[in-house]
């Protein structure tokens, strides 16, 4: 399996810090063969093996482990002499774990790595009890850059081709071990959904109106890139014959995100530079889960492309908002503490309106900030009027 070297740095980095590291993201995305190099890692840098625990609470062995009385008792008696390093993955599976684990830095000289698929772990109950003792690592699926080193691609396939089952199937790592078959990896990407959404969304929340859930997903999945609020989804679903509220709406769609299954990007006002609560859009994890809600016949689109982008952004480090500026809308503007780049995201600019819009797009912000247009064009260094243009597949490997 591919060591993620991005994701695996910052567990070496801050080993031994006073912090709890916590990784989270969706279900099957890595985080559990992450921590389990992690322990290779740490094997080799001479910790005994006997000061490191690992419990992986989706398998039978750790059933009997039930809530933090059960958890902490058993670390608290195979703590052995000098540093453990305590490795728990799914810890969400246990109840009211982080009590164990707020008194296990209190009463042992430990390292604590967690893993967990649900946004509930970073909950402000969590964060208050830890007072701040938490270093979050976020995973996300295979990049286009890891995908190319593990795919079982053909010889005469080039990066188009292989750029091609990317934006298809998209990331989700066990998918490179599939032998290229079209029929399984369909049927995992299913799997996924089913498992996502079942134990994270429908069972953690107690959720009764599974088909409402199943509507608003397959909904969402269709207006990709579109600007949305949760009265906006209730309003068309009314109209279709649901009696849902927009308060439930609004309670489904923060299980699904809380779930790492989708993200709400909320718009960023450029003048007043301020956050706007009105309107916001939603893009999927991956794309192949959004392909497999959506349908496949329609993964080669312009949302498409844009899920894509949005997440790659993400996976870099930025945070990601939609630009307003005046009456104008920036695809994403995607900003670190001492960087803010503008981009547009096109499947082609080859159509001179097109070309004028996204230029026109980018043009209107009065600032000096790098603004991008990212296109599928076969383009290489090219520049309109201060505006780079850059090719996808050449962005995503650079």
């Amino acid at each position: 399996m591919l060591t993620r070297e991005q994701y695996l740095n910052q567990l070496i980095n801050s080993k031994d810090l006073n912090l709890i590291k916590v990784i989270t993201g969706v279900r099957r995305s890595g985080k559990s063969t992450l921590l389990l190099q992690y322990k290779d890692y740490l094997i080799k840098e001479k910790i005994p093996e006997k000061n490191i625990i690992y419990m992986n609470f989706e398998s039978a062995d750790w059933y009997d482990i039930k809530d933090y009385q059960d958890l902490y008792n058993y670390i608290k008696g195979n703590i052995n002499k000098g540093k453990n390093y305590i490795l728990l993955d799914e810890v969400q599976n246990v109840d009211k774990w982080e009590k164990a684990v707020n008194s296990l830095l209190v009463d042992v000289d430990c390292d604590i790595y967690i893993t967990g698929s649900n946004a509930y772990l970073l909950s402000s109950e969590l964060t208050t009890l830890l007072a701040g003792r938490v270093l979050t690592i976020k995973i996300y699926p295979f990049s286009f850059k890891e995908f190319l080193k593990e795919y079982p691609f053909k010889n005469d396939e080039d990066k188009y081709d292989k750029f091609d089952k990317y934006l298809k199937y998209g990331g989700m790592p066990m998918l490179v071990n599939m032998n290229d078959n079209n029929e399984l990896m369909i049927n995992y990407l299913n799997d996924i959904r089913e498992v996502v959404l079942k134990k994270d969304v429908i069972n953690r929340n107690s959720i009764k109106d599974v088909v409402f859930l199943d509507n608003l997903i397959k909904y969402l999945s269709s207006c990709i890139g579109n600007l949305t609020t949760p009265n906006a989804i209730a309003d068309f679903m009314r109209k279709n014959g649901s009696s849902i509220t927009n308060e439930t709406v609004d309670s489904y769609l923060k299980m699904i995100e809380n779930a790492y299954f989708i993200y709400r990007v909320p718009r960023y006002e450029l003048k007043g530079k301020q956050l706007l609560k009105t309107q916001g859009k939603y893009y999927f994890v991956d794309n192949g889960l959004k392909n497999i809600i959506s349908g496949f016949s329609s993964y080669d689109t312009g949302s498409s492309y844009e899920n894509l982008i949005y997440i790659e952004l993400l996976r870099r480090g930025y945070e990601v908002y939609v630009g307003k500026y005046n009456d104008i809308e920036i695809d994403f503007v995607a900003i670190k503490p001492d960087e803010r780049v503008y981009y547009q995201v096109t499947r082609s600019m080859l159509d001179e309106k097109v070309e004028e819009r996204e230029k026109k797009s980018l043009l209107s912000i009065k600032d000096n900030y790098k603004k991008v247009i990212l296109t599928m064009d076969r383009v290489k260094n090219k520049q309109i009027e201060g505006i780079e243009v850059i090719n996808i597949i050449d962005f995503l490997m650079n």
